[in-house]
This record gives C-alpha cells, structure tokens and sequence, in this order.
C-alpha cells in the first residue's frame, strides 16, 4: 500500500505512484470478482460516503465487487484475468474535478494514465504526447504574442494586436466564401430573459448563462445567437420567393464553465460562433445542407484538413414534432451526403429533440480529431416563436431553421489551427508575414525603402531595429515563426535586389522588389 499524508497530489507524487504500480504488476494478482448484497457492499465502505452514494444508485440487490490481492473495489466487470499483463503504462498527469461535476459539491483529484499492449506503442505515443506538449496553443500564443489569459476575468480571452490579426483574417475568409448569397447581421448581447424562456435556453441551459438586471428587469447576456437572428427574422412579413434566407452573424457569446474545465483557447466562457441561420421550406433543406456541406469543405482544404468524418444523428427518444417530418428532414440530410461523395456514418437516436443534425469532424497534423462543424435542422424554434411565411398559394406556413456552423467557436479553431501548423502559420494568416533586416547601418536607407514598398503593395512587414548582428535577428524571426525574412547586405542595396530567406534555412538571392511583391500577393489570394 501506499501511504501519502493527507494532503494535495503533486506532479512529483506520480513517479511514486508509477513505481509502486510497477512493483505490483510483478506479483501478478489474479482479478477476482463476486455479487454481494448491497447491505455487505455498504459495510464493506461504511465511511466512504462517496461509494456509499454508488452503491444506493446502483439497479438491482446486489452490487460487482472485484479484488486483487488486499486491494478490492466496486465494479460492473470486464477486466484482464490478472494485473500482470499490465505492463506498459504511464501516469499522465493531476486534474482538479468536483464529485458528480457538481461545482458545489465536493473538490477532488483525478490522477489519469494510459496503458499499451506493447512498449512500442507507449513509446510513441509518449512522443505525441511530448509534441503536444511543446505545440500547446496556450505556450504558442505566449512565445508569439498573439493572446493571454488574466484571473480577472477567468476563461475570457484577452487577443493581443497580432492575435487579432490572425482572429480577423479568419473571418474574413469565411466572409469571402460566403459572398453576397448570405446576409451578416449583428444582434446585441444582453436581451430580456422572457427570450431565453421562449426559445428553451432557460429551462435547458441556465445554469451556463449569464444574468443581470436593469431597473428590475431580468436580462441575459447572450449565449446563444440563435433567438437574436430570429427576432431579425420577425422584423418583416417574408413571402416563400425570399426563402431560403441565409442570416450569418459572428456572434459574441458569455457561457460560464466551471474552473476546472477551462482550457486556454479550446474551453473558455467568452468566444464567437460563426454562426449562420438558414430560413428555408422543408423542400430546400437538401440543397441548403449540401450547400454548406460543400462551404466547409473549402474552408477547411485552406487549412489542410482534407480528411474530413461526417456523421449523421437521427431522431432521438424525446422529441418534438411529427414523425413524417422527422423522416423527411433526415431523408435530406442523408440525401445531402450522399450527394457530397464523402464517407458517413448513422448515429441512431444522437439528433436533438429539435431536429436531425450532421457533425463535421477534422483531424489534426498530430492525428487528433476535432468536432467543429455542424448542421441542425431546427422544428422548435419556428414554432415557439410562431414564424412564418406567405406560401405561393397565400396560406401562411412555417419555416424550418438550419442552425449551420463552420469554425464554431473561432477562438477554439484559433487554438486548433495554432497547434495544427506548430505555430507556423501559412503565409496568408500570418500575423506578420515578413520582417527586413540589414547587415549594418549602411543598407537602412535602402531597407526603409523596402519596407515602404512591401507595405504599399499591402503585406504585413516590420523591421527588426536592434543592432543585433544578422545571425541573431535570422534566430529571433524564427522563434517567432515569421515566414519570410528579408536579408539586405550592401550586394542587395548596389543591385537593387533582396535575399528571401525561409525559417529552414533555405535562401534565394537576386530578387527584385516587384517579383517578390507578386509572389506574396499570390500568397495572399484566397
């Protein structure tokens, strides 16, 4: 046994552990396992009251216990016949959590760990855990400058000027791809709390949301864009030529998460969703689904994430609306994958009470998936909020809402792409994507020349200023991963040229100022 004074965990008790885990697969207990009564589970743990709770929850008279050597545990089964065969593990690390993530009820730890059949497959994957490690958004956005994080204001992200950069170009591009057949419109952040009653959100999710009062008014700071967009919607009367109505907005959203959970970037309590409501008749739910099946696609080949898993959810338990419908809507969905070509699996019974859904997941340069986009088919909402629209034969009908998100959140899909590229940015999204440097002071008239015109031509270039020798400004500019540095020597200023040398070393010489301007503009196309 282990003996540890009653006290926090720590990093550095998880080699303890470790070794005395390893001591114990050489004795090679046997895992043996019995029903017994709950009343002798409950003797057996009478001042547990954590397993005591377990144990009242549990179906049935009898509860699992399983036991190896002196040591034995509740448990439903499905183990190894003995701890030997456990030999190729790793502790991983300490996380602070609430019993039944209950944040008013009980702080615990949890100690979490992997095992392997082979040491050949700890190995490596204690190497990704390595890279993850050293490619941590949170320690990219540091070193780059590009975001931070203050206990003032806890899972709220503070983007710095070149982080915002890199935020804005990503809206920008989603902008570009949508083009004129979407309408962007901004709705406010606090609204009155009977919206969220009518919409759901209330009843569903208040314990995430946000509240304030104004002169005794009851407000929301918004959580979800979705019942602003609709009160855009019953602004006008809408007749079925206008359908389908595509509302996009960037919406800044407040969620509060527990403590425990935040993550940098990738789980916080404020973030924009690209969000986009598609106002349309049941009939055109294919073709607009397909639509944006074929948006998200492009945008993340941009990124290089060309394998993509689609995954259908169909209609759950509990649910709103007929079935007919339920089956029409999912029959456009399916019908809407199929037409895209690529690969999908059924989720039976995971859609929400709403509506059907697809979820778009990517896969990483490290080989981690991520689930980013979506697209819900939405019967609740237009109906909670009696909507409609003058169908061809005058008869007032109501609309279906596709809920359609690309990046989702743009500050987790920051934190994604950061990692994705190790910090490397492409060229485009670059925060600054080239930085001059001289040999000596002799060549900063031409250099400022050079800035001059890099920046008219409407890249995004600095200078290095220090008086550092050029091998110390090379290594400054690739820690901070800027992708083209520009070498100017006193050879460069009597030809009017410029050297391009790359973050791997590799350098081309003789280039003219406007070459060099084309070949970054091409860059910069989308």
């Amino acid at each position: 046994m282990i003996f540890l004074p009653v006290r926090n965990f720590k990093e550095e008790d998880l080699a303890v552990i470790e070794a005395r885990m390893h001591e114990l697969a050489k004795k090679d207990y046997k895992i043996v396992g019995r029903q017994v009564p709950k009343d002798e589970a409950r003797q057996l743990y009478k001042d547990n009251p954590f397993k005591l709770e377990i144990i009242d929850q549990i179906e049935g008279e009898t509860v699992g216990i399983y036991r190896q050597g002196d040591f034995f545990d509740l448990c439903r089964g499905g183990h190894l016949d003995s701890i030997g065969k456990i030999k190729h593990f790793k502790l991983t690390g300490i996380s602070g959590s609430y019993w039944r993530a209950d944040r008013e009820g009980t702080a615990l730890q949890r100690i979490t760990g992997v095992c392997f059949a082979t040491k050949e497959e700890l190995a490596a994957y204690l190497k990704h855990l390595e890279d993850v490690q050293t490619y941590d958004h949170r320690r990219l956005g540091k070193q780059l400058d590009l975001f931070s994080f203050n206990e003032l204001s806890p899972g709220m992200p503070f983007f710095h000027h070149k982080g915002l950069i890199v935020y804005n170009k990503l809206i920008d591009y989603l902008r570009h791809l949508r083009g004129s057949d979407y309408q962007e419109i901004k709705t406010p952040q606090v609204v009155n709390e009977s919206l969220w009653r009518t919409s759901g959100h209330y009843d569903n999710y208040k314990d995430h949301m946000y509240f304030t009062s104004v002169e005794d008014t009851s407000f929301c700071i918004k959580p979800m864009n979705c019942p602003g967009s609709i009160l855009h919607y019953k602004e006008k009367p809408h007749s079925y030529r206008e359908l389908p109505w595509r509302l996009a907005e960037f919406g800044f959203m407040h969620r509060f998460e527990l403590s425990g959970v935040l993550h940098g970037l990738m789980r916080v309590r404020a973030f924009t969703m690209d969000d986009c409501h598609i106002y349309c008749t049941v009939e055109q739910i294919e073709q607009e689904v397909f639509r944006s099946l074929e948006l998200a696609q492009k945008l993340y080949s941009k990124f290089g994430f060309n394998d993509i898993k689609l995954a259908l959810s169909t209609r759950p338990a509990k649910y709103i609306g007929s079935e007919e419908v339920w089956d029409v809507a999912t029959n456009a969905l399916k019908q809407a994958l199929e037409k895209n070509g690529k690969p999908f699996v059924i989720q039976e019974g995971e859609g929400a009470f709403y509506g059907p859904k697809i979820e778009i997941k990517i896969q990483d340069a490290m080989g981690r998936e991520w689930q980013c986009g979506t697209v819900q088919v939405d019967f609740f909402m237009p109906k909670n909020f009696e909507l409609e629209y003058v169908d061809s034969d005058q008869s007032r009908k109501t609309p279906v809402i596709l809920h359609v998100a690309i990046y989702g959140s743009l500050e987790r899909f920051f934190g994604i792409i950061l990692e994705h590229f190790k910090g490397h940015l492409p060229f485009w999204l670059a925060p600054v994507q080239i930085r001059v440097m001289t040999i000596t002071e002799q060549q900063d008239a031409y250099a400022a020349e050079v800035l001059q015109g890099l920046r008219d031509a409407g890249l995004r270039v600095e200078r290095d200023l220090s008086s550092d020798q050029i091998s110390a400004q090379i290594r400054r500019a690739q820690v901070e991963k800027i992708p083209w540095m520009v070498v100017i020597g006193q050879k460069e200023v009597d030809a009017k040229t410029l050297t391009l040398r790359h973050p791997d070393g590799k350098q081309e010489f003789g280039l003219t100022l406007e070459a060099f301007v084309a070949r970054a503009q091409e860059l910069n196309k989308y």
